[in-house]
């Protein structure tokens, strides 16, 4: 059993933990009415991670913490700026489960044991405003670390000073105490968090951090800031990162995390393509094959989501005195099953060896990139080149589907050229930073193209999907009038986009914006 919650905090360099005479007085900043002394607190925490310390190095911790007044295990995951999450799962002997796979993403399956022990000593004051409520807690700790790796060789002790916003504070109240911190001498910690610190001064190590792609050397030419290798490597590891983020967000079934991931995977698969020029494809086809499987489990929850959230938003809008028979409970039944074998569909492959073995591929890509020697040139060109091939097989598969009468096949048509129109935007996403606006507006129209593709497509799954309920309400003897109802509603909106299809690939295909992009 897990619980989580969003912590946001500052560190700040103490220069004592006994004598506190260098700390201001907070009152009267940023609506604190007083500071209230709560008492000192013995800490006691040991650090899990990799040998390679692979957590450390995706600024993410994991503990088992003894003292004060959450004792147990702790997974604290980065968030932006000054927060992170926190999951806690009760104080046992042993490692939950629970905690090991929301870390998996990030350890892929290495063993996790303990690396460091810090143990605080921790003065606690409540910054309290109006009404007695606690703004945030300011904590003075006095540390003392102990490496548990062989690798390391010493005992640490520094002294440092945390600012936690309570739960539902304005987090503009830590700029203000920030402020009036630094005009007493107060400055912020130069280690984002003790286990950062207590790493390098025990000298357990300092965990690795990507490579920047810049500096790499292929056929003999070296891939300088500002080359198409960096741009693409830089744009892949992004998407990498990405979805080894949003890894534990699925597994705890986040709303909309599933779509996210599964879009950084398609994102990720379809630049390894497009830029063959610049990643050698030996290495990449394997992972882009890999990629589509991955986004192939996902899909299934993700398209039953969608499925679900349209067709309950098209019942809702029935009439009441047209609503005959359980349409609600016939729509309950038929997701019930389904949603429930997606989600153990996703959560199987995320647990599998095929994933991890995903993951490490994907580590060792940004590790070691197979890079070509087009990497090392200017980006203009080969980015544009690459953006136009892929735009000449959107135009034919356009084409092609514009040319077929409406039907089955016009249908499978359109939804290849959907698919070509997503792979077309996204190589247009790592060159805007070179090509500029051409770029940009190639991509924002080959969006909206995109888009009306989309819906065209959702309306096909939304009618397969409508017969089939339609049919299992008649078999248990109930009416199929809204299940017909909606059915025709959904042909119309499929009518209706195919209508608008000439237009937006037009106004996408205009030859003013394949001239700018032209090589």
């Amino acid at each position: 059993m897990t619980e989580s919650q969003q912590e946001t905090e500052r560190k700040y360099e103490a220069p004592s933990a006994d004598d506190t005479s260098w700390l201001p007085d907070l009152a009267g900043a940023g609506g604190i009415v007083s500071v209230v002394d709560r008492g000192t607190q013995d800490l006691d925490a040991v650090y899990y991670d990799t040998v390679d310390l692979r957590l450390a190095g995706a600024s993410v911790t994991l503990r088992r913490r003894t003292g004060g007044t959450d004792a147990g295990w702790h997974l604290k995951l980065p968030l932006s700026g000054d927060s992170r999450e926190e999951v806690r799962a009760p104080l046992s002997d042993t490692l939950p489960d629970a905690l090991r796979d929301l870390a998996l993403s990030r350890t892929r399956g290495a063993e996790l044991r303990p690396v460091v022990r810090i143990r605080s000593t921790r003065g606690v004051r409540q910054l309290v405003g109006a009404q007695d409520a606690v703004l945030a807690e300011l904590s003075i700790d006095a540390v003392r670390a102990e490496a548990l790796l062989a690798t390391g060789t010493r005992a640490a002790s520094w002294t440092e000073m945390e600012v936690e916003l309570a739960p539902d504070a304005d987090p503009a109240l830590l700029d203000v105490v920030d402020k009036t911190l630094r005009k007493s001498g107060v400055h912020r910690a130069d280690s984002p968090s003790k286990l950062a610190r207590a790493l390098e001064e025990t000298a357990v190590g300092a965990p690795r951090v990507p490579d920047d792609p810049a500096g790499e050397t292929v056929a003999g030419e070296t891939v300088a800031r500002g080359s198409a290798g960096e741009a693409v490597l830089g744009y892949v590891a992004e998407q990498i990162r990405t979805l080894v983020t949003l890894d534990p967000a699925v597994r705890r079934d986040v709303p909309d995390s599933v779509h996210k991931m599964r879009v950084a995977a398609r994102r990720l698969r379809s630049v390894l393509r497009s830029y063959r020029p610049v990643l050698d494809r030996k290495t990449t086809d394997p992972l882009r094959k890999e990629l589509k499987w991955l986004g192939g489990e996902l899909g299934a929850e993700r398209d039953q989501e969608v499925l679900l959230e349209r067709l309950s938003t098209k019942i809702e809008a029935v009439p009441a005195e047209l609503a005959f028979g359980p349409v609600s409970a016939r729509l309950q039944i038929w997701d019930a099953g389904k949603s429930s074998k997606a989600r153990r569909r996703t959560l199987d492959a995320l647990n599998s060896d095929r994933y991890l073995a995903l993951l490490d591929s994907l580590a060792t890509l940004t590790e070691r990139p197979p890079l070509r020697a087009k990497a090392a040139r200017k980006p203009k060109k080969v980015m544009a080149k690459a953006i136009v091939k892929e735009y000449g097989r959107l135009s034919a598969r356009m084409e092609h589907a514009m040319d077929l009468s409406p039907g089955t096949d016009r249908d499978r048509a359109l939804h290849e050229a959907r698919k070509a129109a997503k792979r077309t935007r996204y190589a247009t996403e790592p060159a805007r930073a070179a090509l500029g606006k051409p770029a940009k507006r190639l991509g924002k129209r080959v969006k909206a193209v995109q888009q009306v593709l989309g819906d065209h497509q959702d309306s096909v799954v939304a009618r397969d999907a409508l017969r089939k309920i339609a049919l299992a309400a008649h078999a248990a003897g109930e009416t199929g009038f809204v299940w017909g109802l909606l059915h025709g509603q959904e042909q119309a909106v499929a009518d209706r986009r195919e209508r608008e299809v000439p237009a937006v690939w037009a106004d996408a295909s205009r030859s003013g914006l394949r001239k700018a992009l032209d090589p």
